[in-house]
């Protein structure tokens, strides 16, 4: 099988090769491949090339959610299993993790505290397992004492992404003072659009004519930036930009 007079096996080399440069391989790739074109495109499919894209972000991505559809509570039973057989702290978080993933919340709920009330109490990652969990149940007053033990234990998790944000929007549930300067923490702590969409939920729902003037930008610049967002980013901030879009269009007729 030819195309345009070139044999398929050589065409599939010229593939390998433009991927084998660009992603800095060995020059011998580069022989090999020409020198002998189907040998070596089946050495390097499988030498190289497969493992390359299973360790890819959107490879990742991409089996995590086949996994999730096909055998949507893998993750619970697995960890379940762990678990049962050795329930030391680090197997309950990752029980706890597993259930609020799966949106068992509740039953998560039950992990974390009885983790939280043994010798890692002052643990940060089960500190921010346990008030994502109460904030997914609505319990906002608790989750917000259950940070504050977070920052005292560790402080600098005020300038870490997911606590910050998390902070900001157990605040905003709160309706509590200082919600408007977690949410700028949040912001400059993170590069994703996941607080800039919520930041301008929250300033949209203000009073002040220039909160909801922000809010605007901030959707505005979420759309933007997505025009340039990479393949995994766009997977990432999907939802944001979605609500981002469906702000800036409702806000247009009122314009």
């Amino acid at each position: 099988m030819s195309f345009l007079g070139i044999g398929l096996h050589v065409i599939v080399a010229i593939f390998f090769a433009v991927h084998a440069v660009r992603s800095r391989q060995n020059i011998y790739w580069l022989l090999i491949l020409f020198a002998f074109p189907l040998f070596g495109s089946v050495v390097y499919l499988f030498a190289i090339y497969l493992p390359s894209l299973r360790q890819s972000r959107g490879a990742r991505v991409a089996t995590r959610a086949i996994t999730q559809l096909v055998d949507p509570n893998r993750a619970v039973r697995e960890a379940r299993s762990d678990f049962d057989r050795s329930p030391t702290v680090e197997h309950r978080m990752r029980l706890g993790a597993a259930l609020l993933a799966a949106g068992e919340a509740h039953e998560a709920l039950d992990h974390y505290q009885a983790a939280a009330n043994g010798p890692f109490a002052t643990d940060p990652a089960l500190l921010l397992g346990l008030a994502r969990t109460q904030f997914a149940i609505g319990s906002h007053a608790e989750a917000d004492t259950t940070l504050s033990r977070l920052f005292a234990a560790n402080p600098q998790a005020r300038q870490q992404p997911e606590p910050a944000l998390l902070y900001a929007r157990t605040l905003a549930a709160l309706n509590a003072p200082g919600t408007r300067a977690a949410f700028e923490q949040a912001l400059a702590s993170a590069s994703d659009a996941a607080p800039r969409c919520l930041f301008a939920d929250w300033l949209a729902r203000q009073a002040d004519e220039a909160d909801r003037l922000r809010a605007n930008s901030l959707y505005a610049e979420i759309a933007h930036d997505a025009k340039y967002w990479p393949r995994h980013a766009k997977e990432h901030n999907r939802e944001w930009l979605q609500r981002a879009q469906a702000a800036l269009a409702s806000a247009s007729p009122r314009q």
